[in-house]
């Protein structure tokens, strides 16, 4: 008597960390970008501005914010999940997407935090965590390339 093997059932590939990593920076992004607009969490939601530096909304009491910040993280977050669905896409969301953090960071350290310039608008707090997150975004992007067997600096496989 014949026995027949049960059908097996079509597996997707697992993602590459690189994808991982990228849809997880963007799951993070587009979380803060709905907890900056929800009460309890983001402290003075009532005096939250479109942009500018008078906005006296703070998320998680520490983070300076308005709406065009949360729009930026919910895009951030958006891009996140939409890129990692390739090696490619995920590895220039977390390289692109870092130096825009890290330009950020510039931005508020080289501004005036209480002039019309901060328009965004960035604190000290904001400053010191776009750096970590423009940090963190690169890292993760060259150790996608080097999982990938591609060194960082040559872009060549080995």
């Amino acid at each position: 008597m014949k026995v027949e093997q049960p059908a097996r059932a079509h597996r997707r590939p697992r993602p590459h960390p690189g994808q991982q990593a990228a849809a997880g920076v963007g799951a993070v992004f587009l979380l803060l970008g709905l907890l900056g607009f929800t009460p309890g969490i983001t402290s003075g939601l009532g005096q939250i501005t479109v942009a500018g530096q008078g906005s006296g909304a703070m998320l998680l009491g520490v983070f300076l914010i308005s709406v065009l910040h949360n729009v930026v993280h919910l895009a951030f977050g958006v891009a996140g999940l939409r890129m990692g669905r390739t090696l490619r896409g995920a590895r220039r969301y977390l390289l692109v997407g870092g130096l825009v953090y890290l330009l950020l960071y510039l931005y508020g350290m080289l501004i005036d935090l209480r002039s019309g310039g901060n328009f965004m608008p960035v604190n000290d707090a904001d400053n010191w965590l776009h750096l970590v997150l423009g940090t963190g975004m690169i890292a993760l992007s060259g150790l996608t390339l080097i999982k990938m067997g591609l060194s960082p600096s040559a872009g060549k496989r080995r």
